[in-house]
C-alpha cells in the first residue's frame, strides 16, 4: 500500500479514539481527512493541526452525525474510512430522530451508503463497543462459557447497576453493529466491512481533558464523580469482567484492519479482562498514594 497516495477518512476526529488515531496515522504518511461538528471550535482544530505532519496531510471538513449529508465531501476520494464518531448526547434540537439509537443507526448506515456511492471506498472500519458483546442468556440467568464474536447482547435487559443513559447507549452500538456489519451480506459487495468490538479504553491523550472512559477506568479513586462507578460495574454485570484496552493497541488494531489486503467480519479488541475488584486490588498494590474510599471496598462481584 503507496501510504503517500493513500487518503483516508475519520469521523469523530477530535474524540478520545479519533484523535490519536489521526495522529498515527498521519505518522504512518497517510493523508487523512478528518470530520469535525463545527471547525469553529478553536482548540479542537488548533488539537489537530498542531500533529506531526498536518500541514501537508490533513485535511477538516464540517459534519454532524445529525446530518449524515454533510459526510459526502470527507468521505469522496478515499480508499478507507474510519467510523469513530458516535453520539453520546441525544441532540435536542433533533426533529428527524427521537433519541440516540435512531441517529446513531441511521449514521451508520448513512456513512456505509455513501461509502458504497463514493466508488471509491474499498473498506469501512466501524468502532464498535463491547456492550455489544455480553455473554449474558437471553433470559438475563447467567453467563454463556466464553465471550467471542457470536455473542450479541439480548435486548431489555434488566441489570442493578443499569440507568437509561447506558442502556441506550448499549441498545445504539449493539444494532448500529448488527445494520453495518449486514453490508458485507449484499451480493456483489464492493464495500468490505470491518467492526471492532473494543473494550474500556485507557493510556495517554493528546486532549486537554481527561476522556469519559479513562475517567471510568479509575472511579475508585476518583470518589464516583457523576457516577462513573456505576458505569464500571454496569459493565461487569453485561460481560462478567471490564475488557480494558489501551488507547495505542486500539489505534493499532484499526490501522491493521486498513492495511491487510482483505478483510471484513466482527472482531474483539480488549487486552485483558479484569473484575472491578482487581481493579481495585491493582490500584492499591502500585499506587498507594491514592486512596480508595471505603464505599467502594465491600462491593460484591457480578459475576
Amino acid at each position: 500500500m503507496a501510504k503517500c497516495c493513500t487518503k483516508v477518512c475519520v469521523t469523530g476526529g477530535s474524540g478520545y479514539i479519533g484523535s490519536w488515531l489521526v495522529k498515527k496515522l498521519l505518522g504512518k504518511g497517510y493523508t487523512v481527512h478528518v470530520t469535525l461538528r463545527n471547525l469553529g471550535d478553536k482548540s479542537k482544530v488548533g488539537l489537530l493541526k498542531s500533529l506531526p505532519n498536518a500541514d501537508t496531510k490533513l485535511v477538516l471538513f464540517q459534519a454532524n452525525i445529525y446530518k449524515p449529508k454533510e459526510f459526502e465531501e470527507a468521505i469522496q476520494g478515499c480508499e478507507f474510512v474510519f467510523h469513530v464518531a458516535t453520539p453520546m448526547q441525544h441532540d435536542p434540537k433533533s426533529i428527524q430522530y427521537k433519541d440516540r439509537v435512531e441517529a446513531t443507526i441511521a449514521g451508520v448506515r448513512a456513512i456505509a451508503d455513501i461509502c458504497v456511492k463514493s466508488r471509491t471506498v474499498k473498506r469501512l472500519i466501524y468502532t464498535a463497543s463491547v456492550v455489544a458483546t455480553s455473554p449474558l442468556n437471553e433470559d438475563g440467568s447467567g453467563y454463556k462459557s466464553c465471550t467471542d464474536e457470536s455473542c450479541w447482547t439480548p435486548s431489555d435487559l434488566s441489570l442493578t447497576y443499569a440507568n437509561d443513559y447506558v442502556l441506550e447507549y448499549t441498545s445504539a452500538k449493539t444494532i448500529a453493529e448488527k445494520e453495518v456489519l449486514s453490508y458485507n451480506e449484499i451480493g456483489d459487495a464492493k464495500l468490505e466491512v470491518v467492526t471492532l468490538a473494543c473494550g474500556l479504553v485507557g493510556g495517554e491523550t493528546i486532549l486537554s481533558h481527561l476522556p469519559l472512559s479513562v475517567q471510568v477506568i479509575f472511579s475508585q479513586i476518583s470518589g464516583n464523580i457523576f457516577d462513573y462507578y456505576q458505569g464500571l460495574k454496569f459493565l461487569e454485570e453485561l460481560l462478567g469482567s471490564v475488557p480494558l484496552v489501551h488507547i495505542d493497541d486500539v489505534c493499532e488494531a484499526h490501522i491493521f484492519c486498513m492495511e491487510k489486503p482483505s478483510m471484513k467480519g466482527r472482531f474483539l479488541c480488549s487486552a485483558a479482562d479484569p473484575t472491578v475488584k482487581e481493579i481495585k486490588t491493582h490500584l492499591e498494590e502500585n499506587h498507594p498514594e491514592f486512596t480508595i474510599e471505603e464505599k467502594f471496598r465491600e462491593e460484591p462481584e457480578t459475576r
